[in-house]
């Protein structure tokens, strides 16, 4: 006899960034492994009237359990729920709370955190984190790594190599790339102001930035930068993309450069992505751990964050060494490999079937 489909309702910030791409894979998946799940938006700007409205809404659906996807910054919100929604019904938490994108403001992440794990998680009947440095009192969290958002696509090599000549790049000039955050947080001005300095060794390379995130502060803007650091003819702004043309640009790219502020991990979307596609990538550390990719040599290292100069010594080594970069990029594919939708789709079954008592063994 078939196991009858777990019914999930997923409550998320339609709003939140970063999350919108993880959810759409996550669903899809769980889909795919036989999980029925509903979407259920609440906002954090709502307050409290959003969160009973979201508690109708998982009323209305009679779910087997309630899925929690918020981001920390929302914990005003998450905090709420354990009150309003079904007792019978169980909590499922995931944190998502990665530095990628808050860590120049370690403070203010902390804090939200904080107030986030104290108010929801002793609701919760288990607790996910997407970063195995969470730490979350009082919990035995299940750790439920991500996947690259955006997978190698068909054909993307040939169209890759005419994007190269559709930017006007002479045979074998070097072409970096950038992806991520465009304000401050991302470091993409600290590798800007690299960039004079890694065309004195290279006078034809170039930089694309992939996306069309905004800065918020105009003169963060990927052009503004540019132009600061008499560079505007070495950098080109993609604007937003789908998967197809990331894939090409990616495909298009030399190295890949990742200067994020707080350090990149194997949190990282953007990461994964460009290891995935098998681009040799120079990142950040983050503070006191995730070094999966740095210990598996899936990466090369920028030893000082917030600093150009660590960014000219780190991209100038691997442009200097082919073969570096070829080690990289085996190295960088075989370490994705581990990271795909389906695997996190079986690990939230297993934790489902386990929090409803369902499970096989």
């Amino acid at each position: 006899m078939a196991e009858e489909r777990i019914r999930v309702a997923m409550l998320h910030d339609p709003d939140a960034d970063g999350l919108g791409d993880y959810l759409t894979h996550l669903v899809r998946a769980l889909d795919e492994a036989g999980v029925r799940v509903e979407s259920v938006p609440v906002g954090p700007a709502g307050g409290l009237s959003a969160g009973s409205r979201a508690a109708r809404e998982v009323r209305r659906l009679h779910p087997d359990l309630v899925h929690v996807q918020l981001p920390s910054t929302a914990y005003r919100l998450p905090g709420l729920l354990p009150g309003l929604l079904p007792r019978a019904t169980p909590l499922v938490t995931t944190l998502h709370a990665d530095g990628d994108h808050d860590g120049h403001r370690p403070g203010r992440l902390a804090t939200a955190l904080r107030h986030l794990t104290d108010r929801l998680t002793p609701g919760s009947a288990a607790v996910v984190v997407t970063d195995p440095r969470i730490d979350v009192p009082g919990a035995a969290p299940v750790h439920i790594p991500v996947a690259p958002p955006v997978a190698d696509q068909p054909g993307a090599a040939t169209r890759g190599q005419r994007m190269r000549a559709r930017l006007g790049l002479p045979e074998g000039a070097p072409l970096l790339a950038f992806l991520g955050p465009a304000g401050p947080e991302g470091g993409l001005g600290h590798l800007v102001r690299a960039l004079p300095e890694l065309r004195r060794a290279h006078p034809d390379l170039r930089l694309l930035v992939i996306g069309g995130g905004t800065a918020g502060d105009p003169a963060d803007e990927p052009a503004a930068l540019a132009r600061r650091y008499a560079v505007a003819d070495a950098v080109t702004v993609t604007g937003p993309v789908d998967p197809d043309r990331l894939s090409a640009a990616l495909h298009a790219a030399d190295v890949v450069v990742l200067p994020a502020v707080a350090g990149v991990g194997a949190t990282s979307g953007e990461l994964l992505t460009a290891l995935a596609h098998g681009v040799p990538t120079a990142v950040t550390v983050p503070d006191g751990g995730d070094g999966e990719p740095h210990r598996a040599g899936a990466v090369a290292v920028i030893r000082q964050r917030a600093e150009s100069a660590a960014i000219v010594a780190a991209v100038g080594r691997l442009l200097a060494d082919p073969v570096l970069r070829r080690r990289l990029a085996e190295r960088g594919r075989a370490f994705v490999a581990a990271y795909t939708w389906p695997r996190v789709a079986a690990a939230h079954l297993e934790l489902y079937r386990r929090t409803l008592g369902r499970d096989e063994g």
